[in-house]
């Protein structure tokens, strides 16, 4: 008898789930401990309740890829003594109570100056922790081989990003390397909440399926239903970050937030 899905599995299955219900997947982001370990496990715990993917992002002095509501919250985790182990042992408790699958968000640095043993020690500790796999928003797939090797020994989900920018040869060393799904990142520039969907986005998604039949994620951009849906009738998933810190930050009502771009994932 084999046991239950786990990294890159556990992931296709709700990829697979998602299908068949006629929906994109959910993936909402949280900053991992931010604003303290109760409440990061208190919204977490929301979010898993609508969530297909839950998204944690490692606290980081200098995000490149996000914009001010992230990198506020990051910067704010940051003050208050968030590191990577202490992630990591929210992101194990969480496991404890879910088989919804966990992908952290992180850039290149935290990986590489990890303390425990650099790019391997830090997959492994990953898998320990029970998460599936890792966004590599800065890490180019080219300086990633250990990096890789080492998800693979693991069976853990490498996803690396494209943009509307990218040359179908940049789309193909993307999706080479991805494991799990590839992010498409639906504008140029940050993270954020924006007025309407990208025009970008359905051509984006267009040349990335001929490249690969890993499901596409979009992000960057999404925080309602309005631009949710569009993204969610033609793509895989849905990546929504700024929206859910923002909300957390105002103390708003999250669950609504997240019932409704849940919603608006169905096609």
């Amino acid at each position: 008898m084999t046991g239950p899905a786990r990294g890159q599995a556990r992931v296709r299955a709700a990829f697979d789930a998602a299908r068949r219900d006629d929906r994109a997947a959910f993936l909402p982001y949280l900053t991992g401990g931010w604003p303290d370990r109760e409440a990061f496990l208190r919204h977490a715990r929301t979010l898993l309740r609508h969530a297909d993917l839950l998204e944690v992002g490692l606290p980081f002095s200098d995000p490149l890829g996000d914009g001010p509501t992230i990198q506020r919250s990051s910067e704010e985790a940051l003050r208050a003594g968030v590191r990577t182990a202490h992630v990591l042992d929210q992101v194990r408790e969480l496991r404890s109570e879910t088989d919804t699958p966990i992908v952290i968000m992180t850039y290149a640095n935290p990986i590489v100056c990890y303390a425990h043993g650099g790019e391997r020690g830090f997959v492994r500790d990953l898998a320990a922790a029970g998460a599936d796999g890792a966004i590599l928003p800065d890490l180019p797939p080219e300086e990633a081989g250990d990096l890789i090797e080492a998800s693979r020994e693991h069976d853990l989900a490498t996803v690396f990003l494209a943009a509307p920018t990218s040359t179908e040869a940049r789309m193909r060393t993307v999706t080479e390397a991805s494991r799990g799904f590839v992010y498409a990142v639906s504008v140029t520039g940050v993270t954020g909440m924006r007025d309407a969907a990208s025009d970008a986005v359905p051509d984006l998604v267009r040349r990335l399926r001929a490249t690969s039949d890993l499901p596409v994620v979009v992000g960057f951009g999404v925080g309602n239903a309005a631009t949710a849906s569009p993204v969610a009738a033609v793509a895989d998933g849905v990546a929504v970050g700024s929206a859910v810190i923002r909300r957390i930050a105002e103390g708003g009502d999250l669950e609504a937030l997240a019932a409704e771009i849940a919603g608006a994932c169905r096609r």
